[in-house]
């Protein structure tokens, strides 16, 4: 669906609010909830490396990968591609690390591990993407697919891509009401300043990813088709 704009805006747009969410979250995990830990008596340090490092390390890390066809649109395509396999690793390898951190709190908490939404839907959204990552390695990277099979694949794999980074943005609101809920049912007061704080991060985070998923499907140029660039023939 052509929507008779460049993607250069909505890249603009994002990396501002990228940078606005990824400040609020270290905010709300440093100074109002202690700071970050690996080991530490108080486990909710631990617990705290989770959110930083699903929404930093996770979603705008790959969001980055998402958008850096648009981002660079005059890069040669073979490095772009090798760019956005790197990102989208990475964002898989933090994502993956982020779980640990949150089974780990629990574990040494003494907390039940997968029995909300939000741990259902995220252990799904990770092995999704890893699913996603192997099939994009294997088919445009290494050894690769032939160029005419990399054309038909290229439409679904972009589409597939952007159901599992919405899947992922969905779970990180549900991973912020879910933690909100705990902290006030705790007594942390509904209308202060941290409740607001956490309400705002996941608001930032919405149109985030909705600035993302926009430039994904705009073209970098209006003359371009859609989609993350044009597969060459050979």
């Amino acid at each position: 669906m052509a929507l008779g704009v460049r993607a250069a805006p909505f890249t603009y747009v994002a990396h501002a609010l990228a940078v606005a969410a990824a400040a609020m979250v270290l905010v709300w995990a440093i100074h109002f909830r202690g700071g970050l830990a690996i080991e530490a008596t108080n486990k909710n340090l631990i617990f705290n490396v989770h959110p930083v490092l699903m929404l930093i390390g996770y979603i705008i890390i790959g969001s980055e990968a998402i958008m850096v066809y648009k981002v660079f649109p005059t890069l040669h395509h073979d490095t772009a591609k090798l760019i956005h396999l790197i990102l989208h690793g990475i964002a898989l390898v933090l994502g993956a690390v982020g779980i640990y951190f949150a089974f780990k709190n629990h574990n040494e908490s003494g907390i039940a591990n997968l029995y909300s939404l939000h741990s259902w839907i995220g252990i799904g959204t990770i092995t999704l993407y890893g699913i996603q990552w192997i099939f994009g390695f294997v088919t445009f990277f290494f050894p690769g697919a032939a160029p005419n099979l990399r054309k038909s694949l290229l439409p679904w794999h972009i589409l597939f891509g952007l159901f599992v980074y919405i899947l992922a943005l969905a779970n990180a609101e549900l991973g912020f009401l879910e933690k909100l809920t705990f902290l006030e049912s705790g007594g942390l007061d509904k209308y202060g300043t941290e409740a607001f704080l956490v309400n705002f991060t996941a608001l930032v985070v919405v149109l985030f990813g909705a600035s993302v998923v926009i430039s994904a499907i705009t073209p970098a140029r209006l003359e371009e088709p859609q989609g993350y660039a044009p597969i060459p023939e050979s």
